[in-house]
């Protein structure tokens, strides 16, 4: 993990990380791989939404109950309006982390974080009654389950338009 890096340009010197570095710190908090990056205000503004969307949508005892396996009052906590906000910002952060690390950013590399973002959104609007055989798999689990469809949708399309060029 160390790899940091400096790198410099005309402006000023900033600390950048690598590319894996930024996916994992932004897994950890929306906001932390900007705030290693350089970008003040762009980590602040993302911490400052996932905190007010975290609060909003009451997901940190959503996260607790689902985790104990009360998946049923993880539904009936979950405020959906708010954590639908939820995917495409924890995504967004992420591929803007990504983006903004050291080295080059591939051509399309931004389709996986999207399609991931729509797949767990969708996940989530499910979330509170899609059931595998008898089992309820909740606002936690069904969109975390969901990312992956989303990753594999968003990396084949990427390599179809590299494939062709587009």
């Amino acid at each position: 993990m160390g790899n940091t890096k400096t790198i410099t340009n005309n402006k000023d010197n900033m600390i950048m990380t690598d590319k894996l570095e930024a996916i994992l710190w932004s897994i950890a908090l929306p906001g932390f791989a900007q705030l290693l990056n350089g970008k003040i205000i762009k980590g602040i503004t993302f911490i400052f939404l996932e905190v007010l969307v975290n609060i909003n949508s009451h997901f940190n005892i959503v996260i607790l109950y689902s985790f104990q396996g009360n998946i049923r009052e993880a539904i009936e906590a979950t405020n959906y309006q708010w954590l639908m906000f939820y995917p495409c910002l924890y995504m967004f952060a992420m591929w803007d982390a990504y983006k903004d690390a050291g080295g080059e950013t591939p051509p399309y590399s931004y389709l996986p974080f999207v399609f991931g973002a729509y797949f767990v959104t969708i996940g989530l609007i499910y979330s509170h009654s899609f059931k595998l055989g008898q089992i309820l798999i909740g606002p936690v689990w069904l969109p975390i389950l969901s990312l992956i469809p989303g990753l594999l949708v968003g990396n084949f399309i990427k390599c179809l338009l590299m494939r062709f060029k587009v």
